[in-house]
């Protein structure tokens, strides 16, 4: 199975198109939070097939209505700030925030752990875990100071058979 990991929208609706066109050839996909505005979950819910797991991040302004526009897609479920499950025999586990991510992957408890907020792409493993951020879609970062740099607009493809994922960018 092949689980398709994003993060980190930011109403760069352009990007999400590309990723989209990419994830369709995974199984399911997980969405980490911060889509931003309602009707990104339009182009989520259009765009791909399969299942999907929506998380709220701190810049998902109207939770309402991306849950109201949710129920629209019978493939999409939101689990509002953490979700765990299973995915081809694996367990996963995710939030938005990095520092969170990081701590329960240190905990051994799951075998991936799915975070972003902080539009920095890692994979690293962490005993039996594997902790993996995305990365941003938006394509940028942002400093302690607020200052933006730009970055590649990527996602992240896990596969659960082979226990690898691979970095994409969009």
């Amino acid at each position: 199975m092949r689980v398709a990991i994003l993060s980190d929208i930011h109403d760069n609706v352009w990007k999400l198109a590309a990723a989209l066109e990419v994830a369709r050839g995974a199984d399911a996909l997980l969405c980490l939070g911060d889509l931003c505005s309602p009707f990104v979950v339009h182009q989520l819910g259009g765009g791909f097939a399969g299942p999907i797991h929506i998380l709220f991040g701190n810049n998902d302004g109207d939770p309402f209505r991306i849950a109201a526009n949710a129920r629209r897609y019978p493939h999409i479920a939101i689990h509002a700030e953490w979700f765990r499950t299973e995915f081809g025999g694996r367990s996963f586990a995710a939030n938005h925030y990095d520092n969170i991510g990081r701590a329960v992957a240190a905990g051994g408890q799951f075998d991936v752990v799915c975070f972003g907020h902080n539009h920095r792409y890692e994979i690293t493993p962490t005993g039996k875990t594997l902790a993996i951020n995305p990365g941003p879609i938006m394509g940028a970062a942002f400093a302690a100071d607020g200052s933006r740099t730009d970055v590649a607009s990527t996602l992240a493809i896990y596969d659960t058979v082979s226990g690898q994922a691979e970095r994409v960018e969009v």
